[in-house]
C-alpha cells in the first residue's frame, strides 16, 4: 500500500473519528481505486456472481453499504477501514450470489463449473459442489475475529503473500502465519471440511 495514500487516509479517518462527518465521502473517494482492486479479487472467489456480474456492478452496491456503515462505525486505522469495506463487499457478493441462483435467478437453470473460477492462488482441493457450500464458507469468514479475518482477506481474497500481508498489517511474519493457521482451523471446524491448504 502506498505510504502517501495510507497517510492521507489515516488523516481522513482521524478527522472522521473526531466528528467531521463531511469527510465520509472523501474517505470513500480516496480509496475507490483500491476498493475496486479488492472487489475484483474478491469477485474471483464468487463464481456464482462473476459469471453474471462485473466488478463495477458489485463495487457500486458495496460502496452504498460502506457509506451506510460509516454512519454507524468509525474505523480508527486504514486496516480497520479496509476490513469494514471488505465485509461490505463480501456481503454484497453473497446477496448477489443468492439473487442470481435463487428460484427465479438467471443462473438457476444454467450449469456452472465452479472449479474453473477458483483463483490460481487458491487450493486445488477446493471443490465446492453448490452455491450453498460457497455461501457457508464466506459466511463462516464473518465469524472469524478481526485479526484472523484481516489475514484471510489479504491471503485468500487478495492473493498476496504472507510476507506482504505482514507488511500491510504491520506485524511479524510469524504473527501472520499464526493467524492464518488459526483461521484455517476455525473454518475447518465450522464447515467440517478443509477448504484450503
Amino acid at each position: 500500500m502506498n505510504q502517501g495514500h495510507t497517510t492521507q487516509l489515516q488523516q481522513h479517518l482521524l478527522d472522521f473519528t473526531e466528528g467531521d462527518e463531511s469527510v465520509r465521502d472523501q474517505i470513500i473517494e480516496h480509496t475507490c481505486e483500491r476498493l475496486r482492486l479488492r472487489t475484483r479479487q474478491m469477485l474471483k472467489s464468487f463464481p456464482a456472481v462473476s459469471r453474471w456480474s462485473q466488478t463495477d456492478d458489485v463495487l457500486q452496491n458495496a460502496m452504498v453499504r460502506l457509506h451506510r456503515s460509516l454512519a454507524q462505525v468509525k474505523p480508527e486505522s486504514p486496516c480497520q477501514y479496509y476490513g469494514l469495506a471488505a465485509k461490505q463487499i463480501r456481503r454484497e457478493l453473497l446477496d448477489m450470489a443468492r439473487k442470481f441462483n435463487g428460484a427465479m435467478g438467471v443462473g438457476k437453470n444454467h450449469e456452472s463449473d465452479f472449479n474453473k473460477a477458483v483463483p490460481r492462488h487458491q487450493s486445488q482441493d477446493l471443490k465446492p459442489e453448490n452455491l450453498e457450500a460457497w455461501a457457508r464458507f464466506h459466511e463462516a469468514i464473518e465469524k472469524l475475529n478481526d485479526d484472523q479475518k484481516q489475514v484471510v482477506e489479504l491471503l485468500w481474497y487478495e492473493g498476496i503473500s504472507q510476507p506482504q500481508a505482514a507488511k500491510v498489517i504491520g506485524v511479524s511474519l510469524a504473527t501472520v502465519k499464526r493467524r492464518w493457521q488459526s483461521s484455517r482451523l476455525f473454518l475447518s471446524e465450522q464447515l467440517d471440511e478443509v477448504w484450503f491448504d
